[in-house]
């Protein structure tokens, strides 16, 4: 028979099935489109089989509903949630984006509003992320004047996103009449096909070449296409002729980007480009500790630490972690626990984890470096086996949330200091060498 929070749970998720399903979005869709499309969106009702949803603009019920009405209904049946019908309607409150009576796209850009969440405020600083915060500073503090343009990059859920919005907010605030346009490489692709389609590129350029400051997320999503690339460079090189900011985002730096043609990759290197590396234990812990706070949820320090541990979960999935560790524990009067935070996890992410062994972790990392498992155990301080070493301590340590004596043991008897010096010494490494850091992600991702 279930345990009774188990089944509390459950009566707790189909309340919110609309959460269920943005949860399942955030998994199958990209970054970009997630936060474009479904980040601002909420459960306004649930009528019988039917949900009601608020989207913040006329043409996002509209985008939505033609072009991801098929995958929302595919959610809903793997889930097997009792909707059979989802219904957007526009916030009352909410800023709305449509286009002039004439058809034309109006000077008030179409994009998704600002979320009031992702400021400067709640951004957790790091080393990982130090040099493309101190870029979107500047950038507020001096806009067009400093660096232009500047491309934050990095890998998905390391705060690319928070950072465009959070410079978003801090200009709006400073500058009240500046035009400040938000989008995204996918969106700035359909507005300007749609625009070429009506044969009203005047509205086009009108939206985007007008911005005081230019926020585009994802870049690297218009590779591959030639004739929005194009259009793209053109709107960059007048806006800078202009001493108008741009700040992009993208998954990896300009060189790295195929099917990027060569004066737009020049473009995005003429200006500062920032990397965002994924977060060391430290940041993550403060992450949470941040978002715990925000979330109203008293997080021990057990549980922060398991969580921080699990390198699998993106920010975006720790904030899913914590609403549900915060509805359970609401409706089950449970305290929030290791267990608890296990059963969670095994409910919002059943086939993200698997389950990763000190064994498995010696085998990969030996035959990366061609070596035997039992060299990793062996007595030796060689640098070939030394360093392997070590970087097989930290990945114990960071997958199996194993104890530091628990490690030494492991590998051949060692005494615990020296476990917890090889985990301090890669976790500082891997902010300094960027291959070492791309192996580290190899491994995690050949193990998980």
């Amino acid at each position: 028979m279930e345990n009774s929070w188990v089944v509390c749970v459950r009566i707790f998720i189909a309340m919110d099935a609309w959460e269920q399903i943005k949860r399942r979005l955030a998994e199958t869709l990209t970054e970009e489109s997630f936060d474009n499309w479904f980040a601002g969106t909420r459960l306004v009702q649930l009528e019988g089989d039917r949900l009601r949803v608020a989207v913040p603009s006329e043409i996002a019920a509209e985008f939505i509903q033609q072009e991801y009405n098929g995958l929302i209904r595919r959610v809903i049946s793997e889930l097997k949630l009792p909707v059979t019908h989802v219904e957007f309607e526009v916030l009352s409150d909410g800023h709305r984006d449509h286009e002039a009576p004439d058809g034309d796209v109006q000077a008030c850009p179409p994009i998704p509003s600002l979320n009031p969440r992702l400021t400067f405020e709640t951004f957790v600083v790091g080393s990982c992320n130090q040099l493309a915060h101190a870029a979107a500073r500047a950038v507020v503090e001096a806009p067009a004047r400093v660096y232009n343009p500047v491309l934050v990059y990095g890998g998905p859920g390391t705060g690319k996103t928070h950072l465009l919005h959070a410079i978003g907010w801090e200009l709006h605030r400073r500058y009240p009449t500046a035009r400040v346009v938000l989008t995204s490489g996918e969106r700035f692709l359909r507005d300007l096909v749609r625009s070429i389609r009506q044969q009203r590129m005047g509205s086009f350029y009108q939206l985007y070449r007008s911005a005081d400051v230019l926020l585009v997320d994802g870049i690297h999503t218009v590779a591959g296409k030639e004739s929005t690339q194009e259009e793209l460079l053109h709107t960059l090189n007048d806006l800078h002729d202009r001493d108008r900011q741009v700040v992009l985002s993208s998954d990896c730096p300009p060189k790295d980007i195929p099917g990027l043609s060569h004066r737009l990759r020049l473009r995005l290197e003429s200006g500062l480009m920032a990397q965002i590396q994924p977060p060391d234990l430290e940041t993550k812990l403060a992450i949470l500790e941040r978002k715990a706070e925000l979330e109203g949820i008293a997080l021990p320090e057990k549980v922060k630490i398991y969580l921080a541990s699990k390198s699998y979960l993106s920010i975006r999935e720790f904030e899913a972690v914590l609403y549900q560790l915060r509805a359970v524990s609401s409706v089950t009067g449970a305290p929030v626990t290791i267990h608890l935070a296990q059963q969670v996890l095994r409910d919002l992410t059943p086939n993200r984890e698997r389950r990763v062994t000190t064994d498995s972790i010696m085998r990969a990392v030996a035959a990366h470096f061609d070596l035997q498992p039992s060299q990793l155990k062996a007595r030796c301080n060689a640098p070939r086996i030394a360093v392997p070493r070590q970087i097989a301590m930290y990945l114990t340590r960071e997958l199996t949330g194993a104890s530091l004596p628990e490690i030494a043991r492991a590998f051949g008897g060692k005494h615990h200091t020296t476990v917890l010096h090889s985990i301090r010494k890669i976790e500082r490494l891997r902010q300094q060498d960027q291959d070492l850091n791309n192996l580290i992600h190899k491994l995690i991702e050949a193990l998980q």
